[in-house]
């Protein structure tokens, strides 16, 4: 049984699907891409149906990451079927534990750069809609630095596994 994690971001075109593209390749490098299925979400529908902002696109691309995405909102059934959902910011923490069913599904979410040693009390990955190009870049980075982290998590996680 596949290893389920799914990032989420308020509308899943910027911070949610750059993480997803981050870490599926990182689960990809690490041969754990049969054991470990990664995905993401809003948690408004606001943008569904969409694809990622260009600016995430580019940056992606420009990193040698996987672009394509078509945005979804996170929905509280899914918790049932997911091991690990990852919080972009704390707003967002917040909000799926309050759309958690149960304490244990609470319990499954994450803040990503918690998985960062580096971040210290800096938790949140900062939105870069409003803003220019370079803070998609400085998400990339925070996504990246965190990823590593979150990588030994699921490995652990996922020790015995059979694809």
């Amino acid at each position: 049984m596949a290893y389920r994690v799914c990032f989420v971001c308020t509308g899943n075109i910027c911070r949610s699907p750059m993480a997803e593209s981050v870490f599926r390749a990182r689960v990809a490098e690490a041969g754990l891409d049969g054991l470990v299925e990664v995905d993401s979400a809003g948690t408004g529908g606001w943008h569904e149906g969409d694809g990622a902002d260009p600016r995430t696109v580019s940056v992606l691309e420009e990193h040698g990451y996987e672009g394509g995405h078509t945005a979804r909102q996170f929905q509280p059934s899914w918790f049932s079927r997911l091991d690990l959902v990852i919080a972009l910011d704390t707003g967002h923490l917040r909000a799926l534990r309050r759309l958690a069913p149960t304490p244990q599904d609470a319990g499954k979410v994450r803040l990503l750069r918690s998985y960062d040693l580096a971040a210290g009390d800096e938790l949140d990955v900062p939105d870069p809609y409003y803003g220019g190009l370079d803070g998609f870049e400085e998400c990339l980075e925070m996504v990246e630095a965190a990823s590593e982290g979150l990588l030994a998590e699921v490995r652990e996680q996922t020790e015995g596994r059979v694809a």
